[in-house]
């Protein structure tokens, strides 16, 4: 994990560099969630720390927790947006998850002048940008918007067990695991499902 692309983008003449990444596109329930992050550059700021900064799939809720307040704390700017379940059979999940990414984008402060992607998706932003695959395990600044993305829509799935307990959303965050496919054939799907993902 390192700086490259950051460094890359710097060498053009931005500075403002965010790294952008999802969490909950595959889940059969629940808004997807998107963050953006500007982090300060290592060769201006040697007291950035932020050991064990990761793709978020890789860490420990605990260890991403912890991640996350420190990125807060540490980055230039940082945002959080989402696109909501409605949105999602609206506009097929790849359509929201582009609509969420570009709201993290245009809601950062300082606003950034170029943007590293996470995945292939192709945007009309008012920015320069750069998608990269599996850019949450090559980049730092797309790493830590993984983490501050997947942190936020697990706390988001922790309150939304409490309105439709009966679905486990605080276990499985409403991937399709056997225990949720079971509890949708009791009880039929919440509001909170995504009618246009398979339920069954």
């Amino acid at each position: 994990m390192n700086h490259v692309y950051e460094r890359q983008a710097r060498a053009k003449g931005y500075y403002a560099v965010c790294g952008v990444d999802e969490a909950g596109v595959g889940p059969l329930a629940g808004d997807v969630y998107a963050a953006a992050v500007i982090l300060p550059s290592v060769d201006d700021c040697q007291a950035l720390s932020l050991d064990g900064l990761d793709d978020s799939k890789k860490l420990t809720p605990k260890k991403r927790l912890a991640l996350s307040q420190r990125i807060q704390g540490q980055a230039i700017a940082w945002s959080v947006s989402t696109a909501s379940v409605q949105e999602i059979d609206q506009f097929n999940i790849r359509g929201a998850t582009r609509l969420a990414m570009q709201r993290a984008i245009e809601a950062l402060q300082p606003s950034a002048d170029y943007a590293i992607i996470d995945g292939n998706y192709n945007f009309e932003l008012p920015l320069p940008y750069q998608a990269i695959v599996k850019g949450d395990t090559l980049s730092l600044s797309i790493a830590a918007a993984s983490i501050l993305a997947k942190v936020a829509r697990d706390i988001y799935m922790h309150k939304l067990h409490e309105v439709y307990p009966v679905y486990g959303f605080d276990r499985h965050k409403g991937y399709p695991t056997k225990a949720h496919y079971t509890a949708l054939q009791a009880y039929g799907a919440s509001p909170a499902h995504r009618r246009s993902f398979r339920l069954s």
